[in-house]
């Protein structure tokens, strides 16, 4: 990862609750377990040597079972709860060392947190939670309603802002809570099983407000969850967390694929691989069935029923159907328009039907039009198969 692409860098961090922080850290080096160092001191280990980074622009999931660390890990870094060692650095500066003046202002300007639970003050209107940090920072009346009418038409709230929190459902109340964290403009927004409690239906609209929102404003977010579904649906990239370490982080799809630990794979076992891996991941290239846009279709082995046409550019150009010759016996070319070609970052489960009606693989293109590979049906079968 470049070094310009890392917004928040964790290096080495501990945390240990209890009043022998070094004899149980000399215990898990030493190759004990967490329950191991909690039966003989009764030091509980929230954090064990965790060292990652995250990308700017991007949502990043932390997800594990109960107990497992994640929920500490992210009240390290607003430093609501202490590290026991090691270091946090935000936009390359450490923040583990700030005095507690340079602590607040990073909590006001560049972090964001919204929990599970609502947080609401119930005398107050929507507009006044919205606006709610920005006058604990001594904004100024006028700037912090505005500040606060834009969040909250953000999240889709125009027109409530004189309701109250009893008079919304839960899903509104935590579109509140969002919205409250987005008026300060965060650098990173910290969201801690922040749908957790809401309904199956208002949990899924919630995902998709938030996919919505990342779409247009690309934040840094940093998200807990212990629910996987949720983890692939909204998640960049995932970290996994057993016994307060962090076991392997990766997209879902490296995830999926390359499972590092059994906790990992036991983790991903009942996924649905065909919603996780994309045309991209399967998508293959064989140079055989690739052609120059200036070859004629007779220059194509008669062996190979379908070729694909690219020009100098690798720009996609069409098929050469070889199955099929037209009255004088020359091969018929099938242009883009007549043709399904797939996007690379498609849901494999979105191809099984298409595949199933087409004659001709898959022709699978990148964003810039250029050929990826190709799918065909045995291909697609077998990738989903193997998961």
């Amino acid at each position: 990862m470049n070094a310009d692409d890392e917004i928040l860098s964790v290096k080495n961090v501990y945390k240990v609750f209890g009043q022998q922080p070094g004899a149980a850290i000399k215990m898990l080096e030493e190759g004990k377990t967490k329950e191991d160092v909690f039966q003989e001191t009764g030091q509980v280990i929230g954090v064990f040597d965790a060292t990652f980074s995250v990308k700017r622009g991007e949502i990043f999931v932390i997800m594990g079972l109960s107990g497992s660390g994640k929920s500490t890990m992210v009240r390290l870094f607003n430093r609501l709860i202490e590290p026991t060692s090691g270091s946090i650095f935000l936009k390359g500066k450490e923040i583990t060392g700030l005095t507690d003046k340079g602590l607040l202002d990073v909590r006001r300007k560049d972090m964001s947190m919204v929990f599970q639970s609502f947080a609401l003050m119930p005398h107050m209107t929507v507009l006044d939670n919205a606006a709610f940090g920005l006058e604990v920072s001594g904004v100024v009346e006028e700037e912090r309603c505005a500040r606060a009418r834009e969040a909250l038409s953000q999240v889709g709230l125009a027109g409530h802002e004189y309701s109250y929190p009893h008079q919304l459902s839960g899903g509104m109340q935590q579109r509140v809570g969002l919205a409250r964290a987005l008026t300060n403009d965060p650098t990173i927004l910290l969201m801690d099983e922040a749908f957790s409690a809401l309904d199956p239906l208002i949990r899924t609209e919630m995902q998709d407000e938030l996919l919505r929102l990342q779409k247009e404003q690309q934040r840094t977010i940093i998200f807990i969850s212990h629910d996987l579904d949720e983890a692939i649906r909204i998640g960049d990239r995932i970290a996994i967390m057993e016994g307060g370490c962090v076991v392997q982080i990766g997209t879902p799809q490296e995830i999926l694929n390359n499972p590092a630990t059994p906790y990992v794979e036991s983790f991903f076992k009942s996924v649905d691989s065909s919603k996780v891996l994309r045309a991209g991941d399967v998508a293959c290239m064989d140079a055989d069935i690739v052609v120059h846009h200036q070859q004629t279709p007779t220059q194509t082995p008669p062996s190979i029923p379908y070729a694909y046409m690219m020009d100098d550019q690798q720009q996609f150009m069409g098929i050469i159907d070889n199955s099929r010759p037209d009255g004088s016996g020359k091969a018929l070319t099938l242009l883009p328009s007549d043709i399904e070609t797939i996007a690379f970052d498609t849901p494999l489960h979105e191809l099984l039907g298409l595949s199933a009606s087409l004659p001709y693989p898959l022709p699978v293109l990148n964003a810039d039009g250029t050929l990826n590979g190709t799918i065909s049906r045995q291909s697609l079968l077998q990738s989903l198969s193997r998961h």
